[in-house]
């Protein structure tokens, strides 16, 4: 006999029977769910299991490819280095051939240069001596002619710059001075005699001056000048007095002639007007007290302290002719004071007075 049963949930009638087979089959399906629930975790687990395995993977080749990359970027980086390095190198290559080139090419420029200097030298040197040569021949061969060319300018000059003295020749192969110069007043009175010599040389020869000291004497004349390119060392300032002759270089000769032709002039003067005065003292006395005589000391004076500046200043650089010159200022105020002082020892102590010469009175005292 079937037992039914009411459901008190739906309130269906069933059988107890029914009721068995569905909580049987419930049961099943439980069952059944909870297996397949089972395989989907243990399938779910094992998937999610390999996805994380492939993600882990994955993650570790993303981590490999990024160390790779890295790599890979500091092995580019380091091959630019590399590279920048190596074009710098070579840069520096280039430019260290290049200025090896460069002073090469110099040298060589510099060498050759050299040489063509040397050729250019040589060549100068040879014409030099082809020209020197040539002139020593020329000299050789017309020194007559320049000695007559040399008289003929000196004789000229002077006859320029003197128009009312007599300018003589001394004719070829006459035995005699160059230029005889006969000095006359503005009136026309013989004041004396100057003979010149000539040379052009190139060293002095002493000689010289026994040979026209021997034509003054024969001459009777007064002064003896020689006129030459090559100087003693008493004339190394361009003038001088070697053994009682008068020795100028060419430039000077003009102011030379000037200094002593009016050193014969005053003696003429003195004594066209001593033949006139019966008493000689009065005559050297009014000639020594006069103003001429005095301003003509005052000048030597002058000229004196002058040259004394001159030979302060140059001293340093000029002791050899400093010494020189100073001899003979020594000489000039000396020569003047004794001058003064014959004067004074013969007219009295007040009578010419020569301002600047009192010390140097006491000085040749001494």
């Amino acid at each position: 006999m079937a037992t039914n049963f009411k459901c008190p949930h739906c309130g269906k009638n069933f059988e107890i029977s029914e009721a068995l087979k569905h909580e049987i089959k419930l049961e099943a399906e439980m069952e059944i769910r909870k297996q397949v629930e089972k395989e989907v975790e243990e399938k779910q687990s094992l998937e999610v299991g390999d996805l994380r395995k492939q993600l882990e993977e994955k993650n570790e080749k993303v981590e490999e490819l990024r160390e790779n990359e890295l790599k890979l970027r500091e092995d580019k980086r380091k091959l630019e280095e590399r590279e920048k390095e190596m074009g710098l190198e070579i840069q520096r290559k280039i430019d260290i051939e290049r200025k090896r080139i460069e002073e090469a090419t110099l040298r060589q420029a510099v060498e050759e240069h050299r040489l063509k200097d040397k050729e250019k030298d040589k060549l100068i040197d040879d014409l030099k001596n082809a020209l020197e040569e040539a002139k020593n021949k020329a000299q050789l061969g017309s020194q007559q002619l320049q000695g007559e060319v040399l008289e003929l300018d000196l004789e000229e000059t002077l006859r320029r710059a003197f128009p009312h003295d007599e300018i003589e020749a001394v004719g070829k192969g006459v035995s005699g001075a160059d230029v005889r110069q006969v000095v006359r007043s503005p009136k026309g009175f013989v004041c004396g005699t100057i003979l010149w010599e000539s040379k052009r040389t190139k060293a002095w020869t002493d000689s010289w001056l026994i040979k026209l000291k021997s034509d003054l004497r024969a001459e009777k004349a007064n002064i003896p000048i020689i006129v030459s390119s090559a100087l003693p060392k008493e004339a190394e300032s361009g003038l001088g007095l070697k053994e009682g002759v008068w020795v100028c270089g060419y430039g000077q000769m003009l102011p030379m002639a000037t200094i002593l032709r009016k050193n014969l002039l005053d003696l003429g003067f003195q004594k066209a007007v001593s033949a006139h005065k019966g008493d000689k003292a009065e005559n050297l006395y009014d000639y020594i007290t006069s103003h001429e005589f005095k301003q003509q000391l005052e000048s030597l004076v002058e000229v004196y302290k002058e040259m004394q500046d001159q030979i302060l200043k140059e001293r340093a650089s000029f002791e050899r002719v400093w010494r020189a010159r100073e001899g003979q200022m020594q000489r000039l105020i000396t020569a003047s004071a004794n001058i003064v002082g014959n004067v004074q020892g013969r007219v009295g102590s007040s009578a010419l007075q020569i301002k600047g010469l009192e010390l140097a009175e006491l000085d040749s005292g001494k």
